[in-house]
């Protein structure tokens, strides 16, 4: 099989995303900013200037880090909270949850350190990702803040994949079309 890419502008560049298959009728386009500063640094802009007043932004490992590092430093702000893919040895009083991921054949684990969950504690959050497609991501975010008790006042990504793109609760840039197994959107 041939290589196949989309071709999308987000933040004002262009990029070539490969589509993956997820199954024999269904793929995917890759959109992965690791590495990538220019576009790195025109999403997180972009973001930034819809961003809703909040006290505090969180990702979930890992593709979201850059992004928010970036969102971060061009707010001025001096901290953000990651939730990781497994606790690590400095983490206490871990809350967890797990999450599907389209683009993962197992579940997973998200984690909270304590103290990032102290924190977060009665502040507005915003959740921050790259792209979200069935929601099941930011639902396990959502639940590891609920554990928190902080309010959620924002969830933003890049790109809003398939049905994601309907939802009226999401602030995007751009809308990415899930492809059939040649390569065309549907």
């Amino acid at each position: 099989m041939k290589d196949m890419f989309y071709r999308m502008n987000v933040a004002g560049l262009e990029r070539d995303l490969p589509l993956c298959p997820l199954n024999d009728k269904l793929m995917i386009g890759a959109f992965v900013i690791f590495g990538d500063m220019e576009l790195t640094t025109a999403c997180a802009r972009a973001l930034v200037a819809r961003i809703p007043e909040h006290d505090v932004m969180i990702t979930a490992e890992s593709k979201g880090i850059p992004l928010i590092c970036e969102m971060s430093r061009l707010q001025g702000n001096e901290r953000y909270v990651l939730a990781r893919k497994a606790p690590k040895l400095y983490m206490k009083n871990v809350l967890t949850v797990e999450v599907n991921s389209i683009t993962t054949d197992h579940k997973q684990t998200l984690c909270l350190d304590g103290a990032d969950a102290e924190y977060m504690k009665g502040k507005r959050v915003v959740i921050v990702d790259d792209v979200i497609s069935t929601g099941e991501s930011l639902r396990a975010m959502e639940g590891l803040l609920k554990q928190v008790g902080c309010e959620i006042v924002g969830r933003m990504a890049i790109l809003a994949e398939g049905e994601a793109a309907d939802r009226d609760d999401l602030i995007f840039l751009e809308k990415l079309p899930l492809f059939d197994a040649e390569g065309n959107p549907i």
